[in-house]
């Protein structure tokens, strides 16, 4: 006998920066002999970004503001509740793509923004959870055979210092990012951790206490600096007291679509003295980072929807081993992969399950990016919950990368602990 899914239920909780998302509980039973039924259930939380990129999946919100000023999900709940979970009681939880299908055909509009993406998404990763356990096998050796591909467990790059729309200070590009490069997770994580809280000190050292606030993925937020070589001058510090000079690399997320302002880059956006740089100017501004430090993925450096100056920035930095990553470029959907690919705008994709939807959708685009030579990043969002789900995600698909925020706050670390409990299963 095969487990029959017998109930699904929703319920609105919050994320990491305390807004409402949904949880949803899944359950399954199957009967047995002499009468017994055995039973099994799982779950799922879904996150949220705030950098999103227009082209993403629909995340539903109530838009009542008078309950959680507009951003309440009990229409989300609602939905699951009273529509999708219906026409699935009874299927076979293993049955992923079949299950996932169904969602899609329910809401029936090509972003989701019928029924939520975010009422999907919650749904089929619990139903992966679900049919991982009825299978008898680790989440991450699910997500292999769901996507043919041998598991491996990836790089992990660590937001430290927090900038953009992830932060309150005046530092326009989001995300600096630290990539120790040893050879198992466990010396990554270390060095990561370790790396963290050197530039903590040194912080405090230079800055004082409130140097050392957070922004929302768990990176330090200091207000005394101000440009991309500030931050990288600090990190190289850290690096080099904490022991690690010339065995760590670093990543940028610029989520220029942030700060793109009537055709050009106002690298001043959060302060009152604007800065304003055209496409070339920006070009030379990568250009002379990466000739600077040690920068090895630079993510989307330019507006989501200037597919050529992806290219042009690939094609100067060709010989620099530097990879492009498209995030609101690519959203994790094939139509706009597809249109990199043609651009030739990237060579690697950042992957985030909730830009797309449902699992088998994720694995698809994951698919997509692979048959391209292109490397995969998969990654959370700014707006976390406690689940892991993307540690075994990742490694199931045998994705090279992975961004979690900062070594710090239990939701960015809920995921690296979980990659480093996969590391020692498999050691």
């Amino acid at each position: 006998m095969t487990y029959k899914i017998t109930k699904i239920k929703a319920l609105e909780i919050l994320d990491s920066r305390g807004n409402p998302t949904v949880e949803v509980e899944i359950q399954a039973e199957k009967n047995k002999l002499f009468f017994k039924t055995e039973k099994i259930k799982a779950w799922a939380q879904v996150p949220s970004g705030s950098s999103t990129g227009k082209f993403e999946a629909y995340e539903l919100r109530d838009e009542d503001e008078n309950r959680f000023f507009g951003k309440g999900v009990l229409k989300v709940v609602q939905n699951i509740n009273n529509f999708l979970s219906k026409p699935l009681i009874g299927l076979d939880p293993t049955k992923q793509k079949e299950i996932d299908n169904i969602l899609i055909n329910l809401d029936g509009t090509p972003n989701k923004n019928k029924l939520g993406a975010n009422a999907i998404l919650a749904i089929s990763m619990a139903t992966a959870r679900l049919g991982a356990i009825a299978k008898g096998i680790k989440l991450y050796e699910y997500i292999s055979v769901l996507s043919n591909r041998e598991y491996k467990i990836p790089r992990p790059f660590f937001n430290i210092i927090n900038g953009g729309l992830h932060a309150g200070n005046k530092i326009a590009f989001q995300e600096f990012m630290i990539a120790p490069n040893f050879k198992n997770f466990n010396d990554n994580y270390r060095a990561g951790s370790e790396i963290y809280h050197s530039l903590k000190n040194i912080l405090k050292i230079k800055y004082g206490g409130e140097a050392t606030l957070l922004g929302d993925e768990g990176g330090f937020a200091p207000n005394e600096i101000n440009s991309p070589e500030e931050a990288f001058d600090l990190i190289n510090e850290a690096v080099e007291k904490a022991g690690y000079e010339g065995k760590v690399d670093y990543a940028i997320d610029v989520a220029a679509t942030s700060f793109f302002q009537n055709g050009k880059y106002n690298l001043g956006f959060k302060s009152e003295n604007h800065n304003l740089k055209t496409t070339d100017q920006l070009i030379d501004t990568y250009l002379n980072l990466v000739e600077k430090y040690p920068i090895i993925s630079i993510e989307d450096p330019f507006d989501e929807n200037d597919f050529q100056a992806f290219s042009k920035l690939k094609d100067k930095l060709k010989d620099k081993k530097v990879q492009i990553v498209g995030d609101d470029l690519t959203v994790t959907n094939p139509i706009r992969i597809k249109e990199a690919i043609k651009e030739k705008s990237c060579d690697s994709l950042l992957l985030k399950i909730n830009q797309i939807g449902t699992i088998s959708e994720a694995i698809d685009s994951f698919k997509l990016a692979k048959e391209n030579n292109w490397f995969v990043m998969v990654s959370h969002r700014s707006g976390e919950t406690n689940d892991d789900f993307i540690s075994d995600f990742a490694t199931g698909i045998g994705s090279e990368q992975i961004k979690s925020g900062a070594p710090a706050r239990g939701e960015r670390v809920a995921k690296y602990n979980r990659l480093l409990s996969i590391f020692l299963e498999n050691k």
